[in-house]
């Protein structure tokens, strides 16, 4: 067997080895929700259950609200996604076409918010909801996350490498910057715009330090922040855990399996310009 072989046969046996390492606890997951408390107990483990039955997710119906937790979560995500993807539109397009003193400044300043962790800001957006009087309200959820710079900055590059003869050749034809930017860059910019939409919703979904601060009523929680409180209710039962967890986890693993191809591709794209 030649070198090269041997090294690909062992890149993949790497690759392989990885990828059931971090299947595996996704796995474990979803089988124990369909265990009965005996056989999730079990020593030495029992990697199926004897018999598939949707009792457990009953039960945990039953115990918390997940079904409110679920629209919640739903509601959350499809405005917070559907502001930040105006938000970004129009943003990457005045900072890619638009001439304006200090728009370089401005966009470096506004990239070097990246480095900041959304941790030091808690403090701050979390007085402004309360002089609001938004706390414990879905708006709460919904207004700190309806911008993002890190998505203007995929989308600005997106724009930066459709050539200017057109911008301009449209313009010539008497075309408005508004009527340009939704009648040619949007519909070309579709890949990208994807992407930033599936990243946003994964991201929005799975959101749980900011609910866990602003939300304390049943009727408000988001599924990841309803889960967090269900621990300590179903804390002797496993298996109602493991149900509750597959439902929120669920939806994300089966949006990334259908989008993954989007999302690389829509980030390298975004990453390229010229």
């Amino acid at each position: 067997m030649s070198r090269q072989k041997i090294s690909k046969f062992l890149i993949y046996a790497f690759l392989t080895l990885g990828g059931i390492v971090m299947l595996l606890p996704f796995f474990v997951m979803f089988t124990s929700a369909f265990k009965t408390t005996q056989e999730i107990n079990r020593f030495p483990p029992q990697w199926f259950p004897s018999h598939v039955s949707l009792d457990n997710f009953k039960s945990a119906f039953a115990m918390a609200p997940f079904a409110k937790y679920f629209v919640n979560s739903v509601v959350v995500m499809v405005c917070s996604v559907s502001i930040t993807t105006f938000t970004t539109i129009l943003a990457a397009f005045a900072f890619s076409r638009l001439r304006f003193p200090g728009r370089s400044l401005i966009f470096s300043l506004l990239l070097s918010l990246m480095m900041i962790p959304f941790e030091m800001l808690i403090i701050t957006n979390y007085s402004t909801i309360v002089d609001l009087k938004l706390w414990d309200t879905i708006p709460a959820l919904i207004l700190p996350f309806t911008s993002s710079i890190f998505y203007t900055y995929i989308l600005k590059n997106f724009f930066d490498s459709v050539s200017d003869s057109l911008y301009w050749s449209a313009r010539i034809d008497g075309s408005s910057n508004w009527r340009y930017l939704w009648k040619v860059m949007v519909p070309m910019a579709r890949p990208s715009l994807t992407t930033i939409i599936l990243l946003n919703a994964l991201a929005s979904w799975n959101s749980f330090m900011w609910p866990m601060y602003v939300i304390s009523s049943d009727k408000n929680r988001t599924l990841p922040w309803g889960l967090q409180v269900f621990t300590t209710e179903a804390g002797s039962h496993p298996e109602l855990l493991m149900a509750a967890s597959t439902v929120v986890v669920l939806p994300c693993i089966v949006l990334f399996l259908f989008a993954r191809k989007y999302i690389v591709g829509g980030v390298a794209r975004g990453g390229l310009k010229g």
